[in-house]
């Protein structure tokens, strides 16, 4: 198929995280050990809040919507980086990079709104605590969390629906384990500077601007507890700084990577690493750590499901 005097790329090629065989079979061997141990402790996250009626509330239905969220996320990219350790060709299709694409951004965002849900519910619970069963009920909850896969969508396909008329006709090298914006676009055979500019607005700028509103709200609220005179304010204070991490940890990467020229950077696969592997499957574990009814029902269920001896 012929587009003027260029051919049409029809797959793009990964160059990966490294060249180098034995490099490779590390990276193999140190991903699949991660990801087979917490993903499933994820899972776990889920069915110990699904399963223990002492876990209803709203936070902890929030904390499951998020780890169902980062096992999606997490599914995306890396079982093709695993296969792809193995493959001397490594490539994707043009069809499965737009998927990637789509669903990278369609559940990143949902992340995002759903961070700032669970802000709104620490507000409530901590500044109109007598109101918080009322206005918090579970269909509001459930509501927020559709409202917030909405929003992810709209985002993403924003982003797709601007990226697919691109006539993509000379290079098909991305310098990555997986395709994104960043990656993708500058490989396009017009003047994207346009395009850039609107993805920087609609990537960088929304997750700086919500980053910037959850430390200030989460900073707010700690202050507010700690000079209050409530019961359980420890709890409560320690609740507001693991939502605190678990904002850092995801919003850093995704600021170094969006909030940017489309440029290439030296710590650029790192970062790609830890956005789309590493730390958001590690976003429920540290929550879980960090909070003791959680630890208890784990342990209650894994008794109740051990084989009798």
């Amino acid at each position: 198929m012929q587009q003027g005097n260029h051919s049409v790329v029809k797959e793009f090629v990964l160059l990966g995280l490294s060249q180098a065989r034995e490099v490779q079979l590390l990276l193999f061997f140190l991903f699949l050990v991660f990801y087979s141990l917490v993903l499933p402790a994820n899972a776990l996250i889920i069915l110990t809040i699904q399963s223990d009626p002492r876990l209803g509330s709203p936070m902890y239905f929030f904390l499951a919507n998020l780890a169902f969220l980062d096992i999606c996320y997490c599914s995306v990219t890396p079982p093709k980086m695993l296969a792809d350790f193995f493959s001397r060709h490594k490539t994707i299709s043009y069809k499965g990079c737009m998927a990637q694409l789509f669903f990278l951004h369609f559940l990143g965002g949902s992340e995002v709104f759903l961070l700032m849900v669970m802000a709104i519910d620490r507000y409530v619970a901590i500044c109109h605590p007598l109101r918080y069963s009322s206005v918090v009920s579970r269909p509001v909850c459930s509501a927020m969390v559709v409202g917030s896969w909405c929003l992810g969508f709209m985002h993403s396909i924003l982003q797709v629906i601007f990226i697919v008329p691109l006539p993509f006709c000379g290079p098909n090298k991305v310098d990555s384990f997986f395709c994104d914006i960043t990656l993708v676009v500058k490989l396009a055979c017009v003047d994207t500077y346009a395009l850039e500019l609107f993805m920087f607005v609609n990537s960088g700028v929304s997750i700086l601007i919500c980053f910037i509103l959850l430390l200030i709200s989460y900073g707010i609220l700690l202050i507010k507890v700690r000079t209050g005179s409530s019961q359980g304010k420890g709890k409560a204070a320690s609740t507001c700084i693991t939502h605190i991490i678990m904002v850092v940890i995801m919003f850093g990467p995704a600021i170094y990577i969006y909030c940017r020229p489309f440029m290439d950077f030296p710590f650029d696969k790192v970062m790609a690493v830890l956005h789309t592997v590493v730390f958001p499957l590690m976003n429920p574990m540290i929550y879980t750590l960090r909070n003791k009814e959680i630890k208890q029902a784990i342990w209650r269920l894994l008794i109740k499901c051990r084989p009798l001896a």
